[in-house]
């Protein structure tokens, strides 16, 4: 497996992940705006702390 395809894969999951309590912030009323660049952030902070482990 290459670093590429592992990066896309660290990032799917992340993006996953933090998807599923973005939705549940969104349905409490969250700004949906808000609630994506959360999620982008984390998905983010998560692939480069899986790079450095």
């Amino acid at each position: 497996m290459n670093r590429t395809t592992d990066l896309t894969t660290q990032l799917a999951a992340a993006c996953l992940g933090a998807g599923v309590i973005t939705t549940v912030a969104v349905v409490q009323g969250q700004n949906p705006i808000t609630a994506l660049g959360i999620t982008l952030f984390s998905a983010v902070a998560a692939v480069m702390v899986g790079q450095v482990l």
